[in-house]
């Protein structure tokens, strides 16, 4: 498969699945807080992490089977720009406190979770 395909692909997959999780947990919650960015976000990062290891141990996996899932699916899963403005729009309405909590929270649960996929599947691979 070309790489640009593998990465439409995964791409639109991922698109997708931002949008049905990240809305149904902004529509379920209550909070202030972008809780949808924050899970897809933390979420991607977990799955990084495993696919990172997992695919080191796939030689016969081709560039484009990476590209689908890493570049494609996962970079469209995951939003900084989306993480950005939601900061950015807290800031302006006076919410520093959530806005801070976001930026850190987000940096600390997403290498968390990174670092957890991967040693998850160091254990399991």
């Amino acid at each position: 498969m070309p790489i640009y395909l593998a990465l439409a692909i995964g791409g639109a997959f991922g698109a997708i699945a931002r949008y049905w999780m990240s809305t149904g947990l902004n529509q379920l919650s209550q909070l202030l807080f972008p809780i949808g960015t924050f899970f897809v976000n933390v979420l991607g990062s977990f799955f990084i992490g495993g696919l990172y290891i997992y695919l080191s141990e796939r030689p016969d996996l081709s560039e484009a089977d990476r590209h689908l899932l890493i570049t494609g699916f996962l970079g469209a899963l995951t939003t900084f720009s989306t993480f950005s403005l939601e900061t950015l729009l807290l800031i302006e309405q006076g919410h520093y406190n959530t806005a801070l909590f976001n930026v850190v929270g987000s940096v600390m649960f997403c290498l968390g979770a990174s670092y957890l996929g991967i040693s998850l599947a160091k254990i399991f691979l």
